[in-house]
C-alpha cells in the first residue's frame, strides 16, 4: 500500500536486479526453467503434506535442530558472506544494504536464537478460531491450517532465509525461495545447513528449496506457479515488491516500503523524545522500520531541535529541512534545504528530513500524503493528541512514546517474521505464524439434510 503520491526509495543496484523483469514473452518464464521451478514446486507441495500433520514435538525439534546447525556452520557462513559483501561492496551497494546483507558470529548466533524462539512459540496448526453448534444440531469449527506452498521473493538478507524456514516449518508449510544475486554465496551455504539438519531429523529436505540457480526467469517462473504454489510474498525495495504484484498470478501477500515518520508534539518530553528519534533514525538505518522524517511541533521547535539535530549530527545522519528547521538548526550542524523528493525518499541510510509543523493536523497531513503506510510514532505527553494520531493514522503499526524499530516479530513477541504487510487483506503488519496459516471449516452432522 503505498499514498497517492508513491513514495520514492532510494534506488539500489540489487532492487533491479532481484525485481526479475519480465522475459522476452511476456507472462512466461523461459520454458526449460518454468519445467525446472514447476518440479521444485511440486516437490514442495509433497513435502508439505508430509508436514501438516506432524505434531509439535517433531516442528520444534527440528527447529533446534536447524539453530544448533546454523550455529556450527557459523564459520563458513560467515566466511560465504564475506564474499558477498567484497562483491557486493565493489559494486557500489550504500551502506544501509551493506549492513542488511552482512553476517557476524554474533549475527548468526542471534537468527538461531530467533529459530528457538519460533519453537518456544505455541503451535497455530488446529487452533480452534471459532466454533458453535447450530439450532439445527450441526457442529461448526473453524480450524487455522498451513497455507501449503509459500514462495518468497527478496534481497540482499540472509537472515530471511533462516525465518522464512523456519516460520514455514512452525507453521506446516514448504517454503521455495528466490533470494537475489547480492547474498548468492550466503544463501548457497545456508540452503544446504537447513535442507541436511531437516533430513538428519527425518523431515524432507524439499521443505526448504530455492530457484536461485534458474535466476531472474526463475522468480518469474515462482510468480506464475499459480496451483503449485500457494502464496508469494516479496520482501525488499519498492521495484522489486512491485513487479511481484503485478505479475504474479500466484496469490500475493504484499509486504511495503519504510517512509516512516516520527512526530514531535507540543507536549512531548524534550530528552526522551531525543532519545527516541535517535534510536528510530540510527539503531540499524538499513531496517523498513527505521525512521526516515521527523515533524515538530512548532511549540516545542526551539527547545527540541537544536538538541536534536545536534545529536543526529553527532551520529553522523545528513539533515534535510524545511526552512525552520535550517534556522533552528545549531551553527555548527549543516541542513540542507529540503525537497519533496526527501518527504518521498525511504532513504536506508544515515540521512533524515525533517519539518517543523504548525499542528496535530498538520502532521497527520503530512503522513497522509507521504506515508507508505508502514510505521508511524507519536510523541506526546497528551493523551488526546495520542488517541487521535492512533485513530487518523492508517498505518500498520503506530507506536506511541516509543521508537519506530520496534515494527518487528521479535520486538512484539511473535519470534521470527516473513516480512512486514502493508496491506489490508489477511495480514497486516509484522507477519509471524498466525499469518502463515488460513482457515478450514469443518462440519459435523448427524445425517443432515438441507430443506
Amino acid at each position: 500500500m503505498t499514498a497517492a503520491t508513491g513514495p520514492a526509495v532510494t534506488p539500489d543496484a540489487e532492487t533491479a536486479a532481484a525485481a526479475a523483469p519480465t522475459p522476452a514473452v511476456p507472462g512466461a518464464a523461459e520454458p526449460d526453467v518454468e519445467t525446472a521451478v514447476q518440479d521444485v514446486a511440486r516437490r514442495a507441495q509433497v513435502a508439505a503434506r508430509a508436514l501438516a500433520t506432524a505434531p509439535r514435538g517433531v516442528k520444534d525439534a527440528a527447529l533446534h535442530a536447524l539453530a544448533d546447525a546454523l550455529v556450527a556452520a557459523g564459520d563458513e557462513l560467515v566466511a560465504a558472506n564475506a564474499e558477498d559483501l567484497e562483491r557486493e561492496r565493489a559494486g557500489g551497494m550504500s551502506s544501509g544494504l551493506l549492513d542488511r546483507l552482512a553476517l557476524t558470529t554474533e549475527r548468526v548466533a542471534g537468527i538461531a536464537a530467533a529459530l528457538r524462539d519460533v519453537a518456544a512459540l505455541p503451535d497455530p496448526v488446529g487452533e480452534v478460531v471459532r466454533g458453535q453448534t447450530l439450532p439445527n444440531g450441526l457442529r461448526l469449527t473453524q480450524l487455522r491450517v498451513p497455507m501449503g506452498v509459500v514462495g518468497m521473493i527478496y534481497e540482499a538478507r540472509p537472515n530471511v532465509t533462516v525465518d522464512a524456514a523456519g516460520l514455514a516449518l512452525k507453521s506446516g508449510n514448504a517454503v521455495i525461495l528466490r533470494g537475489g544475486s547480492a547474498a548468492s554465496r550466503s544463501n548457497e551455504v545456508i540452503l544446504r545447513v537447513l535442507r541436511e539438519a531437516l533430513e538428519a531429523q527425518g523431515l524432507p529436505a524439499d521443505l526448504v528449496q530455492s530457484v536461485d540457480r534458474y535466476g531472474r526467469p526463475g522468480g518469474v517462473a515462482l510468480m506464475r506457479a499459480r496451483g503449485l504454489v500457494d502464496v508469494v510474498i516479496p520482501r525488499g525495495g519498492a521495484s522489486l515488491i512491485r513487479t511481484v504484484v503485478e505479475q504474479s498470478t500466484v496469490p500475493v501477500i504484499e509486504t511495503g516500503v519504510g517512509n516512516v515518520h516520527v512526530y514531535v508534539d507540543a507536549s512531548a518530553d524534550v530528552a526522551q523524545a531525543v532519545d527516541i528519534v535517535l534510536n528510530a533514525k540510527t539503531q540499524r538505518v538499513g531496517a523498513c522500520n527505521a525512521a526516515e522524517t521527523l515533524l515538530v511541533h512548532a511549540d516545542v521547535a526551539e527547545a527540541f531541535l537544536p538538541r536534536a539535530l545536534a545529536a543526529l549530527h553527532g551520529a553522523g545522519v545528513v539533515l534535510h529541512g524545511d526552512e525552520r528547521a535550517v534556522a533552528l538548526a545549531p551553527e555548527a550542524v549543516e541542513v540542507v534545504p529540503a525537497t519533496d523528493d526527501d518527504w518521498a525518499t525511504e532513504y536506508l541510510a544515515l540521512e533524515l528530513a525533517v519539518r517543523v509543523v504548525g499542528s496535530l493536523d498538520e502532521a497527520i497531513e503530512h503522513v497522509r500524503t507521504w506515508s507508505s503506510g508502514h510505521t508511524e510514532a507519536i510523541l506526546t505527553n497528551d493523551l488526546t493528541a495520542a488517541d487521535r494520531f492512533v485513530a487518523e493514522i492508517d498505518s500498520a503499526a503506530v507506536m506511541v512514546n516509543a521508537s519506530t524499530r520496534f515494527t518487528d516479530g521479535g520486538e512484539l513477541g511473535l519470534g521470527a517474521e516473513i516480512g512486514i504487510s502493508t496491506q489490508k487483506l489477511h495480514a497486516r503488519g509484522p507477519m509471524g505464524l498466525a499469518e502463515l496459516t488460513t482457515t478450514k471449516w469443518v462440519v459435523r452432522g448427524q445425517g443432515h439434510v438441507r430443506p
